[in-house]
């Protein structure tokens, strides 16, 4: 060893204690930048990530054809709209007892539709099309909210049970009138009050789409 290098002191180490809050520092720094970048993120997605929960929980498509319809026959859009989500979810399927498409139509249902609204080229397989099947499905809402009065929650009970099972529970109840808690189907009443919530809920979050 030189004499010059035994004579250069040796470089002083900072001591552990400040090195600690130093590599602290730098760690919460480091974290701060962490939550606001996570931050700034969600605010962006927030509204996206709103609007794709609200379309899972209470979706909406063919908002065009249920206003049409809705105008056309002088219905509620929230009520159609709540008819479908309580049917089929606004999924175009066919039930285990044969109903299809987006409101739910059994096929002889929507023969007799048909026959009495002038579908003279009417197939069975149009009632695949979101338009054709919305609008017979509202035509025979409107026929029920007639014969029972515009009573809504007969009318109801009537699509999910029909006209039969409903005028019996009428003439049960000797001239008084129903609420949903006197349905005797189980099925049916929480049918009604589905629909019930659902058109509700439709007036609340879709009332442009609507146009409510």
């Amino acid at each position: 060893m030189s004499a010059r290098t035994a004579a250069t002191p040796a470089p002083r180490r900072a001591p552990a204690k400040a090195r600690r809050r130093q590599l602290r520092r730098r760690r919460i720094g480091f974290l701060a930048a962490v939550v606001l970048i996570a931050a700034a993120v969600a605010a962006s997605i927030a509204p996206w990530a709103d609007d794709a929960v609200q379309e899972v929980t209470l979706p909406l498509r063919h908002d065009d054809i249920i206003r049409q319809q809705a105008a056309d026959k002088d219905l509620d859009p929230a009520l159609i709209a709540g008819v479908i989500f309580a049917e089929s979810h606004f999924r175009d399927q066919t039930s285990h007892a044969g109903a299809k498409g987006l409101m739910q139509i059994m096929p002889a249902t929507a023969d007799h539709i048909a026959e009495k609204s002038g579908g003279t080229a009417f197939v069975q397989g149009d009632l695949a099309s979101p338009q054709v099947n919305i609008a017979y499905g509202s035509w025979y809402l409107r026929y029920l909210l007639d014969r029972y009065d515009g009573r809504v929650m007969l009318a109801l009970a009537a699509y999910n049970a029909g006209e039969g099972n409903v005028d019996r529970w009428l003439a049960n109840a000797g001239g008084r009138d129903l609420e949903v808690a006197d349905i005797p189907f189980p099925e049916t009443r929480g049918y009604v009050a589905k629909v019930l919530a659902a058109r509700d809920e439709y007036r609340r979050t879709y009332p442009r789409e609507l146009g409510l």
